[in-house]
């Protein structure tokens, strides 16, 4: 399997350079010569056999070779939104949401939210969606939005056909679990929970509440659960 890299611009002729991160990696960490294979992709659901035609001291001439369609996301759009975690629980968070296929990560502005990523933060984040997508071999980035608040991500997802909110103390609708199609959106709350006029406020937007059991879960393990419960109900 030959390496991947990541094309910061979309790859539309038959000449694609390497800069920044990922010429560092080619260059220095490889040691790659003029010749040899690998794999690109610019995150918009395509891959690219590759050849290395040129090295310079601080970038990658590479000729495309063949353009495949490969496609490894969900068959339905999977938004989460979440009260972020601090510090590299934050990363952890974005690896294992790429991994599962979420298509869209949104930083979730809550009562009790003690996180509040910006600027350089959510850069640091982007970044971590790429080299993920390096190691799971997706195509596609996952997004990941500016900040938002609660009350202004309800309105949001009005198109969504199924939209659950992780809520320790409510019933489980285990029925929505196999409705995971067409458009998903959940709500992940910070470490203690939405407060009670949140939930009622998802609630009166038609929200399911999801309890995931009676162990309290940190922020970044209730999302991870809900994502793959949402992406093993899509599995034929």
């Amino acid at each position: 399997m030959s390496h991947r890299f990541y094309v910061d611009s979309p790859i539309t002729d038959k000449l694609a350079t390497l800069a920044g991160t990922e010429a560092h990696h080619l260059l220095h960490v490889l040691r790659a010569r003029a010749g040899e294979e690998v794999t690109l992709f610019d995150g918009n659901g395509a891959e690219f056999r590759a050849v290395v035609r040129e090295l310079n001291r601080q970038t990658a001439q590479l000729e495309v070779v063949e353009r495949l369609e490969i496609d490894r996301e969900l068959p339905f759009a999977l938004s989460l939104a979440v009260a972020l975690p601090k510090g590299d629980r934050q990363k952890l968070l974005v690896e294992k949401l790429t991994e599962l296929g979420v298509g869209r990560l949104v930083p979730l502005r809550s009562e009790r939210s003690v996180a509040q990523p910006k600027g350089s933060a959510l850069d640091r984040l982007r970044r971590s969606v790429i080299e993920a997508s390096k190691q799971c071999r997706r195509n596609r980035l996952m997004e990941i939005a500016e900040p938002i608040s609660f009350h202004d991500f309800l309105e949001k997802p009005a198109a969504a056909t199924a939209r659950w909110i992780a809520h320790p103390a409510g019933e489980t609708e285990t029925h929505s679990f196999g409705q995971a199609h067409g458009e998903l959106a959940i709500l992940v709350g910070p470490e203690g929970g939405f407060s009670d006029a949140e939930v009622a406020a998802a609630r009166e937007a038609d929200w399911c509440c999801i309890d995931l059991g009676p162990r309290i879960l940190r922020i970044e393990t209730a999302a991870i659960a809900l994502a793959a419960l949402a992406a093993t109900s899509a599995r034929p």
